[in-house]
């Protein structure tokens, strides 16, 4: 919905926003959009410096010093169009997939049944609730709904209905390809954490006891994986969460501001963290339930506005994808809900 809104409209989601809905409302999209682009910044950020760390020893403060001068050089591809960003953000998550793709291969041992078993939701008290709305946070990412809809409308607008709709098959293809990817690298995690770790003791849950398990359990190479992964992970995102802050910046309040100060105001609260020494996967896995809360706010914008004729043209929603986005809205928001109520009571 949201490539096809830029594609339709020429427009990106914040900007649709702000054109469509009254200021108060576009004020309180805007205030929690940015919250969610830092916590995702915090998130990667703080994921890229844990590692450099497990990598080469560096201590955390200085990697993160260095995961803020690399984040700019990928920022300054920026500069020369869409498609170089686009490659190098393609290629990082080529490592991460080729990391935990090696890695659950290392791992081995598991059985189909069992996997498939594994994939049905089920809640066991407070703490998974709070991982399984982390998960959502950290696949979905509200902040990239909106770029992507910068994104698409930036491209050269197709002229005339034929072939705007070979630019929405070609949309669609790149939107299933590209999350068919990052649902299998999420699942590779699982798989990995689940195959490696299950009953064998002594692991906390961070990423650094993950490192260690399996240097311990598999071998070098798994762990080295890991910790590529990790770092071009965190690499790749934090380029894209300072990216979609310009854009919702400039959306919802036409404020533009350059994007190496956006950046290094958005690394601002990452390097603090750091250096106060809270501990970063706690940083980390809450970071990742405040994108699950974002989702419901950029998604019901986005259904009312890209099932609007006047707007979308021949590109409007059909009443089925209507209903589904709308159900989702209505599921994440329902376990946001009750998130807080069992962490209340």
């Amino acid at each position: 919905m949201s490539a096809k809104t830029g594609l339709a409209t020429g427009r990106d989601l914040p900007t649709l926003c702000r054109e469509s809905f009254r200021r108060p409302v576009v004020l309180g999209l805007w205030a929690q959009a940015e919250v969610v682009a830092m916590a995702t910044d915090l998130a990667e950020f703080i994921g890229a410096s844990i590692g450099l760390n497990l990598l080469f020893g560096i201590p955390m403060f200085p990697a993160a010093l260095i995961t803020a001068v690399v984040s700019f050089a990928i920022l300054a591809l920026r500069q020369r169009g869409y498609r170089p960003f686009e490659l190098a953000i393609a290629f990082l998550l080529g490592v991460i997939a080729l990391g935990f793709v090696y890695t659950l291969f290392a791992v081995g041992g598991q059985s189909a049944p069992d996997l498939a078993a594994g994939m049905v939701p089920a809640f066991e008290g407070t703490d998974s609730v709070v991982l399984a709305i982390g998960i959502i946070g950290a696949t979905v990412m509200p902040h990239v709904i909106y770029l992507h809809s910068a994104l698409t409308a930036e491209r050269r607008a197709p002229e005339g209905p034929a072939e705007r709709r070979r630019a929405l098959r070609t949309l669609r293809i790149d939107t299933v390809l590209g999350l068919s990817a990052a649902g299998a690298i999420n699942l590779s995690m699982l798989c990995v954490a689940a195959a490696a770790f299950n009953g064998s003791g002594g692991f906390d849950g961070s990423l650094g006891a993950a490192h260690g398990g399996f240097e311990r359990l598999v071998g070098g190479g798994a762990a080295l994986a890991f910790a590529a992964a990790l770092l071009a992970s965190g690499l790749s995102s934090s380029g894209v969460g300072t990216y979609a802050g310009q854009v919702i910046m400039q959306g919802f309040l036409r404020i533009r501001i350059p994007l190496f100060l956006r950046r290094l105001i958005t690394m601002a609260p990452a390097l603090a963290v750091i250096a106060v020494g809270v501990p970063p996967d706690t940083a980390l896995l809450l970071s990742q339930v405040v994108l699950s809360f974002g989702i419901p706010f950029v998604l019901v914008p986005l259904v009312l506005i890209s099932r609007r004729r006047d707007l979308m043209g021949d590109l409007v929603n059909g009443p089925l994808t209507t209903l589904l986005g709308s159900v989702a809205a209505v599921l994440i928001s329902g376990i946001n809900i009750y998130l807080l109520y069992a962490l209340a009571f």
